[in-house]
């Protein structure tokens, strides 16, 4: 699946805790198909029973999305909303 995407790294953050570290990234996605329109995602991995990515519809939701993800996870903020495209 990942071969037919392109990726456009946005944003990554490593946080380190006593359980092992958790990794945020956040990309541009668009199908390797020619004219495809790009979509946002976060990811995240090393966290259990919590969700995994988020959708963004713009640049600037996936930039202050993957913003609130961070600080959801280190304490600071809600757990951060979906931003539907």
């Amino acid at each position: 699946m990942l071969d037919q995407m392109t990726l456009y790294p946005i944003a990554d953050d490593v946080l380190f805790a006593p359980g092992g570290k958790v990794v945020i990234r956040t990309y541009g996605v668009a199908p390797a198909a020619a004219g495809a329109s790009l979509s946002y995602r976060t990811w995240v991995t090393g966290i259990r029973d919590q969700p995994r990515y988020w959708h963004w519809g713009h640049f600037e939701d996936a930039t202050s999305g993957h913003r609130r993800v961070l600080e959801w996870l280190t304490g600071r903020g809600p757990q951060p909303s979906q931003a539907l495209a």
